[in-house]
């Protein structure tokens, strides 16, 4: 019978759920079976495309076009899960499903409520990815905290699922934490507390994952077991990593976790193969070398907003087997009339303009790619970071001191950069920009040809601003080089600079198919760049 695993958090928020499910899905895959991650998220909004980066991070996007919540890149990063608009959910797609069935008239007449309708609903979703017959587990992350009201008709779908499959096809990883108070002493009470919290919704959590910045000793974890009903072997201590959030699977199957999961669920497997994570992680603690790495953004107060950026610059240095240090330079700091540029890009061996919205910060980001330009520094445009290109190439090397993108100055003379023409009338902001995997085809000769090694390639989007094709001539008579486009020739995909050791921009989000162990190539090449100019 197929397996659940519904990993849920208590205490507070952020405490790492994510990653935790990523990595028993890790886990789960290393012993040879078949995994489907599940997110839900309890907010009303329909999906995360709308949404502030300061308030929920990145927004991560799938091959379909979802916009979805950044724990979906961590499944990415971790499992080889294939990720779709079914695989999140959201309180706002629940209600709006169950909405439109009652307009439509399908309840036949019955008085629509959370249980069974919306329940019901819920369920539908969280079994729907785990129906393909390749699917041994599928591990569903509840996001929010237990005790938030807006989770209860989430947790209350969980509970019916673990009743009507059974314990042992169905089971409960709590995430909870173990905080040190003055003195640096470790209490367990709040995750009792938590633990009772998540019995109250009738839910019995099977396996806990203590979180904490030092390990949890022996001692501990048999008293929290003995307070929550929990096995000994099922409390796990998850203390922060290290080196790098990718060994947790390590720490997990040191403490037999995957092991235990299995033996809950009834699963026979073979012996676990680590080996690739064992690699990640001994290339993370022995580099061969350092570079650092100026990111010039727009949301630079909250990590999570780059989160994939981050993580795929990390996985580039794996890959030449260096060590990368990120340095945060918000782009609006830049445009002050003394910035200088010499000093504040001294000590960075490469420079990367990643996406972002509105205009604040822009002029800054226009400023630091010239320096790239001028300064032979590897510099690596993220689709607004290639519109950055094309509008700095425009007013430096075309004179056009009013080039700009028609989103930050819509009557410039000279917008190089546009809304597609698709776009123009769209009222409605969610879901309507151009999202999801498209093919761009690549010109031989070029830098993203070589790195690439193929004629074309599908990576995803997500923007509304496109290069304007009635400039492109200009841009190309000038030297800057066009060098990937859609498949028609309609759309600019790459730009290149002339006579440049590594200069190069895209309009794709290559960073949300990068993995650790399998290094997305323009990250793998940038990196390998800055390399190269650190040496020198």
């Amino acid at each position: 019978m197929k397996k659940l695993i519904f990993v849920t958090g208590g205490v507070c928020s952020s405490l790492g759920k994510g990653v935790a499910a990523s990595s028993i899905g890790a886990l789960m895959e290393a012993r040879g079976l078949s995994v489907r991650m599940v997110k839900i998220d309890p907010y009303l909004n329909v999906d995360a495309g709308t949404m502030s980066p300061y308030q929920h991070g990145e927004v991560y996007v799938t091959d379909d076009g979802a916009e979805t919540d950044l724990d979906l890149g961590n499944y990415g990063r971790y499992t080889h899960s294939p990720l779709s608009k079914v695989n999140s959910i959201t309180t706002g797609q629940v209600y709006q499903a169950v909405i439109n069935k009652e307009r439509e008239g399908r309840y036949l007449g019955r008085t629509v409520q959370v249980i069974p309708h919306i329940t019901d609903e819920i369920k539908n979703r969280v079994l729907a990815p785990g129906k393909d017959p390749e699917v041994d587990i599928t591990i569903v992350e509840v996001g929010g905290t237990v005790g938030d009201m807006e989770s209860i008709p989430f947790l209350e779908a969980a509970r019916q699922i673990i009743h009507e499959m059974g314990r042992q096809n169905a089971i409960s990883v709590h995430v909870t934490l173990v905080p040190a108070v003055s003195g640096g002493e470790l209490k367990t009470k709040p995750t009792q507390h938590a633990v009772k919290e998540l019995q109250e919704n009738g839910i019995q959590p099977d396996a806990l994952v203590i979180r904490s910045a030092e390990p949890i000793d022996e001692g501990m974890r048999r008293k929290i077991a003995s307070f929550t009903n929990v096995e000994f072997e099922g409390v796990i201590s998850g203390h922060d990593a290290k080196t790098t959030i990718y060994e947790l699977p390590l720490l997990y199957h040191s403490q037999g976790f995957d092991t235990f999961l299995l033996k809950k669920m009834g699963i026979e497997s073979r012996h676990a193969d680590l080996r690739e994570w064992t690699e990640v992680v001994r290339k993370y603690r022995e580099p061969k070398c350092r570079v650092r790495i100026g990111v010039v953004g727009k949301y630079m107060d909250l990590t999570d907003s780059y989160k994939s950026v981050w993580e795929a610059l990390s996985h580039g240095g794996i890959a030449n087997d260096a060590a990368v240090d990120t340095v945060k330079i918000d782009s609006s700091k830049l445009e002050a009339d003394g910035a200088d540029m010499a000093q504040i890009f001294a000590d960075v061996d490469g420079i990367l303009v990643p996406g972002g919205y509105g205009q604040r910060g822009s002029s800054g980001m226009v400023k630091a790619a010239r320096y790239a330009r001028e300064h032979k520094v590897p510099y690596f445009g993220i689709c607004l970071g290639l519109q950055i290109m094309v509008i700095e190439w425009s007013r430096d090397v075309l004179k056009w001191d009013d080039a700009d993108s028609t989103e930050f100055s819509p009557d410039s003379a000279h917008g190089v950069v546009s809304l597609l023409e698709d776009q123009v009338d769209v009222k409605s902001y969610g879901g309507t920009q151009r999202l999801g995997k498209s093919e761009s085809m690549l010109k031989k000769g070029t830098l993203i040809h070589k790195i690439y090694g193929a004629d074309s390639i599908w990576e995803r989007h997500r923007h509304r601003y496109e290069v304007s094709n009635a400039f492109r001539p200009d841009l190309e008579r000038t030297g800057l080089l066009v060098t990937a486009l859609t498949p028609d020739g309609s759309l600019v995909e790459a730009v290149e600079w002339p006579d440049h050791p590594w200069g190069l921009g895209v309009q794709c989000h290559p960073e949300f198919k990068s993995r650790p162990v399998q290094p997305a190539p323009l990250f793998k090449s940038f990196i390998g760049a800055c390399v190269k100019n650190a040496k020198s």
